[in-house]
């Protein structure tokens, strides 16, 4: 096997394995559960979350200014709306959307906001570089949420 084909095995195994994890199966039945069209219905799970891939390359490509795309505001939605799920299959209480990401409108033609959309420009870029850093971040967050309401389950309760 040449070095250039066990790069290539190694980063499907990477994908692979970052794929089954519980952060990323949660975010597929999210994406899958919110589509009504059965559009994505023979789609694989690596097609689904296709979009939260943003390499180096494609985020210089995305421009920074203006109102964010409402394709990258869904990413973001559907990632925290995930980690609340993900958390709450862990922990058991009723949770809700820690962040809902809505495209903001112009008020009208010509007339503009200074500052507005600055406020995050990143917000424009928001994926990651591959699956499995996809998978860290969520896994992340949901471990991060539920170690603090071990220490004090009574107070999470609340």
């Amino acid at each position: 096997m040449k070095l250039a084909e066990a790069a290539i095995c190694a980063a499907i195994n990477e994908d692979e394995a970052a794929l089954a994890t519980p952060f990323v199966n949660c975010l597929v039945r999210l994406i899958r559960a919110e589509e009504s069209y059965c559009l994505w219905e023979g789609k694989s799970d690596a097609a689904l979350l296709a979009g939260f891939i943003v390499t180096r390359k494609k985020g210089r490509a995305i421009p920074g200014m203006g109102y964010p795309d409402p394709h990258a505001l869904w990413r973001l939605d559907m990632f925290y709306s995930a980690v609340g799920l993900a958390i709450a299959e862990r922990f058991h209480p009723a949770t809700s959307p820690i962040v809902e990401a809505k495209p903001v409108r112009p008020l009208g033609a010509g007339f503009s906001v200074p500052g507005v959309g600055s406020f995050c420009p990143d917000i424009h870029r928001f994926g990651f570089e591959t699956f499995r850093q996809l998978a860290e971040a969520g896994t992340k967050l949901v471990d991060d949420a539920t170690a603090d309401t071990k220490v004090s389950p009574d107070v999470a309760l609340a």
